[in-house]
């Protein structure tokens, strides 16, 4: 693809070869028309310096409390405080007051149907986690119940889950062998317990979901495209149980070789605050296994919140959301409970059958309280075959291919993170999967962050917009000047790679231009609007970047730098080693200045 080089009289030119280098432009700027509007050009001021103590406040408050949380407390009584503290803790007080029978009605039908669901399903569970089988129903009574008063997600349904139930028996089994009930019991509590306070004590984590996690979570078009048989999937498992149970009583198969659940203890969750350890050598690893399934659960919870606030159009609080979570393990490891965290299956099916608040995870809490007091003895004669279909069918809708295609397509590094984490829990163990995965994202960190992406920019034809030229092949560059933009702040980690990649396209494009006969490059055109912070490593390369352009009779050009940079550089004295007239507020702004100098003799 060729480019005419357009002269200042604005005739044709000769036609240049086709290349990134060769889009260039000798841009007849304020020639070009008598009649046009005179461009102003504004200069970069430095923002208002504040003191020491002032910079630390703001920089807390947006670290921490972006979100002015403490906005609605402003000129009220303390009574009225009290009341918003409560609330905030609470939202049930909030959304309760406008709660009608409408939405109860909704909430029943969906409670009751996850009911049906779950309970199947926590029995079956708790074997993956090798505890007994009331205890998968113990974490379906107390955590919904502690999470509809604490949560802001009108419809995750809270219980046991097929994951993290896996993973918790995984690593409790590596630490006490299962057949020592009472002390892997004890320790599953007090993993539960530090799961709770680790997800207390990350509530920032919730804002920082990777979306890979997301991708496999059911989409609006799939619940529309199967609302109406949403009730097959619900009431599957309580029926084959049921028709199991009953088929292995009247023909008492048990005594034929078949397994069956035997006993489920009767009546509702013990405390077990003295089952935990508070002291010795299990603290730490329950510590160990409590952060890791902590953080799994949390995951997985965060993710299945937002897809349906996303879905119904509502704000769900991430802050919030961890401190339910954290609160309802907490308080589920002193009742008895292992972790609990939102489920796929279960929300899939209380959004699908119309629930409307969390008042579902209340109904679903008292059937499972029915049938802890009344119901557990029919579960004796329950197959252990029926249980293991049960867990089968959750599992492998946790394989999503089109995830998998969907992550190569976008980003290979997070494909490689989910094969890293598949291999390694496949050939080794959970932990390491997840080791093997967390590596691979923090090394993407890291590498993003070392070797940050740089543009060289070209002007947008009939415009004074600046682009990437290889994104816009059509965008020219001008002539005398090379324009780069830098996207991402400048740190001690990346500051030199930066300042070599400048001179890279510095020694291209004064090559292209030496092979084409062209103006030599006199200006050299930072674009800094990505560049959102600059520290003294930075400020450094830069003065090295100077140095080094003088020498090649360059002159070193910033444009658009953010508030925060140009306070540093002012502080620095750098602005005034390059020239206050060497920093614009666009690049615009810049080549209108420098571009008659490049015709200069």
């Amino acid at each position: 693809m060729s480019r005419r080089v357009i002269d200042d009289s604005g005739k044709n030119g000769r036609e240049i070869g086709s290349g990134p280098s060769s889009r260039h432009s000798a841009e007849d700027i304020g020639a070009s028309g008598a009649g046009e509007v005179s461009h102003l050009i504004h200069r970069v001021e430095p923002p208002p310096k504040h003191n020491l103590l002032n910079e630390l406040k703001i920089g807390f408050k947006e670290t921490f409390f972006h979100d002015e949380p403490l906005r609605h407390f402003k000129d009220t009584s303390g009574a009225t405080k009290f009341l918003l503290v409560l609330r905030g803790i609470f939202p049930i007080l909030d959304w309760g007051r406008r709660y009608t029978l409408k939405e109860f009605k909704g909430d029943l039908i969906a409670g009751l149907t996850i009911a049906s669901l779950c309970i199947p399903q926590d029995i079956a569970y708790a074997k993956l986690a090798n505890l007994d089988p009331q205890y998968g129903l113990y974490s379906s009574f107390v955590p919904p119940l502690v999470y509809a008063f604490m949560g802001s997600s009108r419809h995750i349904a809270i219980g046991p889950v097929a994951v993290v139930s896996l993973l918790l028996g995984t690593l409790l089994q590596n630490e006490i062998n299962p057949s020592n009930k009472l002390a892997y019991r004890r320790l599953a509590f007090t993993a539960t317990f530090f799961a709770g306070i680790t997800q207390f004590a990350l509530v920032e984590l919730a804002n920082h979901t990777n979306w890979t996690v997301i991708l496999g979570l059911p989409s609006d078009y799939q619940a529309k495209k199967y609302k109406k048989l949403f009730w097959v999937s619900a009431i599957a498992p309580l029926t084959s149980v049921i028709v199991a149970t009953f088929c292995v009583y009247i023909t008492r198969a048990d005594k034929q070789g078949v397994q069956i659940v035997t006993h489920i203890h009767k009546g509702i969750n013990p405390s077990s605050a003295h089952d935990i350890y508070w002291t010795g050598d299990l603290v730490l690893k329950g510590f160990k296994v409590g952060v890791v399934a902590g953080l799994v659960a949390l995951t997985e919870a965060v993710a299945i919140g937002r897809t349906f606030a996303a879905m119904k159009d509502y704000s769900l609080d991430g802050n919030k959301e961890m401190v339910a979570l954290g609160s309802m393990n907490i308080v589920g490891s002193m009742t008895s409970c292992y972790v609990a965290t939102g489920s796929f299956s279960r929300s899939a099916v209380n959004y699908m059958a119309g629930c409307n608040t969390a008042v579902s995870n209340i109904v679903m809490s008292c059937v499972v309280l029915l049938t802890l007091e009344l119901i557990t003895p029919l579960f004796k004669y329950t197959p252990n075959a029926v249980l293991a279909s049960i867990i089968i069918a959750a599992v492998i809708g946790l394989i999503d291919f089109e995830a998998v295609i969907l992550l190569w397509k976008i980003d290979k590094f997070d494909f490689v993170a989910c094969m890293g984490a598949f291999f390694g829990v496949i050939f080794k163990s959970v932990e390491i999967g997840l080791l093997i995965a967390v590596a691979i994202s923090f090394a993407k960190i890291l590498l993003q962050v070392t070797r940050p992406r740089t543009a060289v920019l070209g002007k947008l034809p009939g415009t004074n917009v600046y682009r990437n030229i290889e994104q816009y092949p059509k965008a020219t560059t001008i002539s005398g000047i090379l324009i780069v933009r830098v996207d991402s702040a400048i740190y001690f980690s990346n500051s030199n790679y930066i300042k070599e990649r400048i001179l890279r396209w510095l020694s291209y494009e004064e090559e292209e231009v030496k092979k084409l006969s062209l103006p030599r490059i006199q200006y050299l055109v930072v674009e800094m609007s990505p560049v959102t912070d600059i520290d003294t490593s930075g400020i450094h390369s830069f003065e090295e970047l100077y140095k080094t352009l003088q020498h090649r009779n360059v002159h070193l050009v910033l444009a658009n730098p953010a508030p925060i940079v140009i306070e540093k550089l002012y502080s620095s004295d750098f602005a005034k080693l390059i020239g206050e007239d060497k920093i614009f507020s666009s690049v615009a702004d810049a080549v209108l200045t420098l571009s008659p100098k490049t015709q200069e003799p």
